[in-house]
C-alpha cells in the first residue's frame, strides 16, 4: 500500500525530493528509503540525489534517421571497441540499430569475414566500406523503426545460420526488465539471432540503460559482453556487473583508455 502511494506521487510529480515523500506519507526517511531501494530493484522507479523519479519506460520508438543524429560520440566510441572483437574468418550477425550501423562503418580492417544482418542500414553500409567479405541480407516481410527486417522469412533465414559474434543493439535494458524493444516482431527475430551466435554481445549507450519497453528478448544474465560508455553511472555499473561477465566501458573524451571490469580486452 505504502509502495503505491510512493508511485502515485511520482507519477503526479515526475519526481520527489526523499523529505517530501517522508512528510506525505508520515513515516520515517530510514523506511521511505527502503521503499525507494525495493521499488528501484524492481525497476519502477529511479533513485536520484536526494528523492526518485519514476523509471523511464520507452514504449514509442523514434524513426532510425533520428537516432542516428543522438550520442554520436558515445556510439562512436563503443563502435571503436566493438571492432576489435572482430578477427578475419569470423561469422558476425549485426542487428538493425544506430550503433550496430557505425560499427559497420568499422568492419573494413577485416578480411575474410562473413557479416549477417537484418538491417539494410547495416548492409549498405558494410557495401560501401567493407571490401573483401562476405555480407548476407537476411530478407523479411516488413521494416521496423529502427530499420530491421523481421517476420518469417528473417526468422527462418537466421535459423540456417551460426555466428562467432553477435553484435546487438537494444531500444532499453535493465536489470529486471532485460534487454527489451517497443517491436513485438523485432523482438522475436532477435530472439532467433541470440540463439544462433556462440558469444553475445550487446552495443549499447548509457542513454539504454533504465530504459524499458514493451518486449523482453533476453535478459542481462545472457549477454557474454556489455559495450557501453563512460556515461554510464557507477551504480549502474555496479549493477550490470551483477549480471554479466564482461563489461566494458569505452571512453568519450580525451583518455583513449578504455576500461574492461571483470573482463579481459
Amino acid at each position: 500500500m505504502r509502495r503505491r502511494q510512493i508511485l502515485e506521487e511520482l507519477q503526479v510529480r515526475g519526481g520527489a525530493r526523499l523529505t517530501e515523500l517522508t512528510a506525505a506519507l508520515e513515516v520515517s526517511e530510514m523506511t521511505v528509503r527502503r521503499d525507494l531501494d525495493a521499488l528501484q530493484r524492481e525497476g519502477l522507479v529511479e533513485r536520484v540525489h536526494g528523492g526518485a523519479v519514476l523509471a523511464q519506460f520507452g514504449s514509442e520508438e523514434p524513426g532510425f534517421e533520428t537516432k542516428s543524429t543522438r550520442q554520436r560520440a558515445e556510439k562512436a566510441a563503443i563502435a571503436d571497441r566493438a571492432a576489435k572483437m572482430v578477427k578475419p574468418g569470423m561469422a558476425v550477425a549485426l542487428s538493425a540499430g544506430t550503433t550496430t550501423w557505425v560499427l559497420a562503418s568499422r568492419l573494413a580492417h577485416c578480411q575474410d569475414l562473413t557479416v549477417v544482418t537484418n538491417s539494410l542500414d547495416v548492409w549498405n553500409e558494410l557495401q560501401r566500406s567493407g571490401q573483401g567479405m562476405t555480407v548476407v541480407l537476411t530478407g523479411g516481410e516488413s521494416r521496423t523503426p529502427s530499420g530491421a527486417l523481421v517476420g518469417p522469412t528473417a526468422d527462418a533465414s537466421i535459423r540456417s545460420l551460426y555466428f562467432d559474434l553477435l553484435f546487438l543493439g537494444v531500444h532499453g535494458m535493465d536489470s529486471v526488465a532485460g534487454l527489451t524493444t517497443p517491436n513485438v516482431a523485432e523482438a522475436e527475430t532477435n530472439r532467433t539471432l541470440i540463439s544462433r551466435c556462440r558469444r553475445l554481445v550487446v552495443v549499447a549507450d548509457h542513454t539504454k540503460w533504465r530504459t524499458t519497453s514493451l518486449c523482453t528478448m533476453a535478459q542481462l544474465s545472457d549477454v557474454d559482453t556489455l559495450i557501453t560508455d563512460d556515461g554510464l553511472p557507477e551504480e549502474a555499473r555496479r549493477q550490470v556487473r551483477s549480471h554479466v561477465s564482461d563489461l566494458v566501458v569505452a571512453p568519450t573524451g580525451p583518455d583513449n583508455t578504455v576500461v574492461a571490469v571483470d573482463g579481459t580486452l
